[in-house]
């Protein structure tokens, strides 16, 4: 089956002479586009010589990808329309792509301009290569696309990506902290273990507690859950900046002598409470790949 290329379209309310500086400037581009770390132009020898350069991509603390690239042209039509040709590759076996080609498209509008790319690549290792090409496309589409929509918010509202991509990351990591505690605790003292202290917290408040126990249980685990579905996490942090005080206060009503114990509630819940009000003032017009195109028409 033949694989279709990655396309990537957003809309920028900026003129195209910015654009292009912060797209052709390998300095700016290395800051907002997520699948490089840096970008190092190689000098012309001769004018009418395409650009070319290397870059490098940190996957992990002493694991990097680097590459080469060269752009093979640049054309402006009448209407003011430019575009932009590339091709890349790496040596690196680790990398699943070996090379490829691509441009990139800027077309003026009456809002500012329509900046879209496409690009495909051949893979390494045969059937094998094909195969992690079904995850690894996906992961480059959606890298490219948050990273245009990053591009988009700094022209338009001055938020460099640095600051962009901090907040988005820790917004991630807060998710998945809060998804781990939900789920864990609707599944553990819940649901495999009926824990006793459970049972004497709800019972004042439920006739069958420890029935209830279960199903509180399973809303917790569905609420984990919510936390790891890509979006909508500034309304998981408000209701969260409600439930938590609630939770105290239940919890001290059922049993006045947890507020004695290490880790209890109190503290416990007041920790979560405030990394939720972090969490809501960061997650605030965060970056997505749903603000982009990712097909033609």
């Amino acid at each position: 089956m033949k694989r279709k290329p990655i396309y990537v379209e957003v809309e920028i309310q900026a003129s195209i002479e910015d654009a292009w500086t912060y797209t052709q400037n390998p300095t700016l581009h290395e800051q907002w586009d997520l699948r490089f770390t840096s970008i190092t132009y190689i000098p012309k020898k001769a004018p009418e010589e395409p650009q070319r350069f290397t870059y490098v991509t940190k996957l992990m603390p002493g694991l990097q990808v680097s590459g080469w690239g060269e752009s093979k042209g640049e054309h402006q039509k009448e209407n003011g329309t430019k575009t932009s040709s590339l091709h890349f590759g790496t040596p690196q076996k680790i990398s699943p792509i070996a090379e490829g080609k691509g441009f990139w498209q800027y077309i003026p509008n009456d809002c500012g301009l329509t900046f879209l790319t496409q690009y495909d690549y051949v893979t390494r290792y045969g059937k094998l290569g094909v195969f992690t090409d079904l995850f690894f496309r996906p992961l480059i589409g959606w890298a490219t696309a948050l990273s245009f929509d990053v591009l988009k918010r700094w022209l338009e509202t001055g938020e460099n990506a640095t600051a962009q991509y901090r907040r988005f990351f820790l917004t991630m990591l807060m998710s998945v902290l809060f998804s781990f505690i939900w789920i864990y605790h609707g599944l553990v003292p819940k649901i495999l273990a009926v824990h006793p202290q459970e049972i004497m917290m709800t019972a004042p408040f439920l006739k069958s507690a420890e029935q209830m126990i279960v199903w509180i249980g399973v809303a917790e685990i569905l609420l984990g859950l919510c936390w790891l579905y890509p979006r909508g996490k500034r309304r998981l942090f408000g209701l969260q900046i409600i439930f938590f005080p609630v939770l105290t206060l239940t919890a001290i009503v059922a049993d006045p002598t947890s507020i004695i114990a290490p880790f209890n509630p109190v503290t416990f819940n007041l920790s979560l409470w405030i990394l939720s009000i972090i969490g809501f003032v960061l997650s605030k017009n965060l970056p997505s790949a749903k603000n982009c195109k990712r097909k033609r028409g």
